[in-house]
């Protein structure tokens, strides 16, 4: 019984000295671990009037609103995936497409599809993704990649593409692979841009049969759209940007066969009823009829982080910047939606000192049952009581919801994604931009900053429409200063002493996560 508690101690210091190495080696190396980029300097091709059908259609309204923007909100999944899938097929010169995730799914097959046939159109088309969520990819990466007229780039990515060399490289290179490509943009013809919260996949676009995601994304008109131009060309030229033929080894499926695939799903009986229900949203038949009502503004801008976030010490540049000077500006009222939301020391007390002034402070995030990422409820769980004693408004979303008739969720499971902030109903953000530290410190991240008390009220009604009682729960201290949870939703309301609808396994280990000196990575 000794030997085999001296073995097992063996066993786990050799484990420990191997990974010990491993993140020394990488440290000392990392210049060297990291793949370089190889790829030739690209760029946005320059506007042409009347060349597309995109400039065609557009022309008229930028005449009519000379040096202005025009925006329209995209809160419903469908919208969202028809704004992408519509500028896609009306595209004519180029597409311009970055990703923190692009899923292999159904949804992300459909623009997949789009994006084929517009290069086959003879459409330019740059794809620049995150490679942490590529995994597996390659090969259909790769045949993308081998069009002509697709070139396919990974943000930051493994030398070794899967299994277990994958896992030794992460382990190895943590402080280098844990700099992640957060961005979100879809900009057709250099003067069409979808900016927001929303990734490709199932989930982001009310696809998904059991849980989906309350996410929210702008579409952008006009002379605004050369700063995300600006911005993909910075990460497309930057040193952390790798094209995928330098990288995979193996070889890409046949091109025609892949194409043959996505056209057999897309007429296949698993999408026909997304299809349908895309068919019939009244925000696909706006595209298709060129009916779309965008708020035209002069004061709006799209924003990141520099493509090179991590190797600067120099924040002047980086996006929490503007975006909390933003917020410290609000004069009467403060409303903030963020899945993830870890406010920390400096958050709290910036809420606080709000407050203080006479501001309204809201916040709708997640509840511990609807948040995918127990983790970063623990460093939030942290800050809850603080921030309710200090006269912050908290709503966090049902991971249970009615499926309305605009089929929002597409699902009776729910989840915020949503990104966004509005200030004295005036100016507002919305994009990838979480309130946690791992948005500020370490990934990148890109939004559209305005100024404009129309698109703001709009922002304000999203914000007062996620925190109704159907969707979200309000978060109090009752008079013994225990938290507790109101659904006004009942009938008689509701009071919850614990996380609702979440399981005591998942109310402990958030407890124990809570122990862990972890949220600097959240």
């Amino acid at each position: 019984m000794r030997k085999a508690f001296w073995r097992l101690l063996r066993l786990i210091g050799i484990g420990l000295l191997v990974v010990l190495v491993l993140v020394i080696s990488g440290v000392l190396l990392a210049d060297r671990l990291t793949p370089r980029a190889t790829g030739a300097p690209g760029h946005a091709l320059a506007l042409e009037d009347g060349q597309t059908e995109i400039d065609r259609e557009l022309a008229p309204m930028l005449a009519a609103n000379p040096g202005k923007t025009g925006v329209l909100m995209l809160s419903d999944g469908l919208d969202g995936f028809s704004s992408r899938a519509v500028s896609a097929r009306r595209a004519g010169r180029s597409l311009d497409l970055q990703y923190y995730i692009w899923h292999d799914d159904l949804t992300g097959h459909l623009l997949a599809r789009e994006v084929y046939r517009a290069a086959e159109r003879g459409v330019r088309v740059r794809l620049l993704l995150d490679d942490m969520n590529a995994e597996g990819l390659d090969p259909k990466l790769m045949t993308l990649d081998a069009h002509p007229n697709i070139e396919l780039r990974l943000y930051n990515p493994f030398r070794n593409r899967e299994g277990i060399g994958r896992l030794f490289e992460m382990v190895q290179r943590v402080f280098s692979v844990n700099h992640r490509m957060h961005n979100k943009a879809w900009i057709a013809d250099g003067r069409v841009a979808v900016v927001g919260g929303r990734n490709i996949g199932e989930e982001y676009f009310s696809a998904n049969p059991e849980v989906n995601f309350r996410d929210l994304d702008l579409l952008l008109f006009g002379p605004a759209v050369k700063q995300a131009s600006t911005i993909f060309d910075d990460y497309w030229n930057s040193t952390a940007a790798v094209p995928v033929a330098a990288l995979a080894r193996k070889k890409p499926e046949r091109m025609r066969e892949l194409a043959a695939q996505l056209e057999s799903e897309a007429a296949g009986i698993d999408a026909q009823p997304y299809l349908e229900r895309l068919g019939q949203s009244q925000g696909m038949r706006a595209y298709l009829a060129r009916e779309l009502a965008p708020h035209w503004i002069e004061s709006v801008q799209i924003v990141s982080d520099p493509p090179l976030k991590w190797k600067s010490d120099d924040r002047s540049g980086w996006l929490v910047e503007p975006l909390t000077a933003m917020l410290k500006g609000a004069r009467q009222k403060a409303l903030l939606i963020s899945p993830y939301f870890v406010p920390g020391e400096e958050g709290s007390n910036g809420l606080k000192g709000l407050v203080a002034r006479g501001v309204s402070v809201g916040v709708v995030t997640n509840s511990l049952a609807a948040n995918d990422v127990p983790a970063v409820h623990s460093g939030y769980a942290r800050y809850r009581e603080r921030l309710l004693l200090d006269g912050v408004s908290l709503h966090e979303m049902k991971a249970r919801t009615q499926v309305d008739s605009s089929g929002v969720f597409g699902s009776s499971g729910a989840s915020l994604h949503t990104k966004a902030f509005v200030v004295d109903d005036a100016r507002g953000f919305v994009g990838s931009f979480n309130l946690d530290p791992r948005s500020v410190d370490l990934n990148t991240e890109m939004g559209v900053v305005f100024e404009d008390a129309e698109l703001a009220r709009e922002l304000r009604n999203e914000y007062l429409r996620l925190a109704r009682p159907d969707l979200s729960y309000w978060v109090y201290l009752d008079g013994e200063g225990r938290l507790r949870w109101l659904d006004w939703s009942e009938a008689p309301p509701l009071v919850f002493g614990t996380e609702p609808d979440a399981s005591l396994m998942r109310r402990l280990l958030v407890v124990v996560l809570g122990w862990l000196p972890i949220e600097s990575q959240l």
